[in-house]
């Protein structure tokens, strides 16, 4: 699937989504993270930030045992006509393709400066690319009403 131009600005525009995975008997687990759009593609590493396992995290886990996702990005205002959401829907998978882990990790460092001094590895830090399958994008106006 491809994503749009208005989807894509949309999507560079905010910095935290959130994720959601669910585990082989469908229990839901949604936790933030931060992303970067490559291509066509969403992704986020598991980072230093204090966890009690990278390899062990549940959305890890959710993801061997069920590989569709969904994750939210969006835009609340207490003034009600700028509320705006990105919701995007796919398949997500640990990167194993080093090249792929390397440009993209590299975005995530353009993206958010706090990565730039992790140590950050494919073989210790895990990244997941969503596949988008769906995607819609809402405002509760039109975007020029927004300006």
């Amino acid at each position: 699937m491809t994503v749009t131009a208005e989807e894509r600005r949309f999507a560079e525009t905010y910095r935290v989504a959130r994720l959601a995975t669910a585990d082989a008997g469908a229990a839901p687990h949604v936790v933030p993270i931060c992303y970067a759009l490559a291509g066509d593609c969403f992704y986020f590493v598991v980072d230093e930030k204090p966890k009690r396992s990278r390899l062990g995290l549940k959305r890890l886990r959710n993801l061997a045992a069920n590989p569709k996702v969904a994750l939210l990005i969006d835009n609340y205002s207490d003034d009600w006509t700028r509320l705006a959401y990105l919701l995007v829907q796919g398949e997500g998978a640990v990167v194993i393709d080093a090249d792929e882990y390397a440009s993209t990790l590299a975005a995530l460092r353009a993206r958010y400066p706090q990565y730039r001094s992790m140590p950050l590895a494919i073989a210790t830090h895990p990244m997941v690319r969503i596949r988008p399958l769906h995607l819609h994008l809402w405002r509760a106006q039109a975007p020029a009403l927004l300006r």
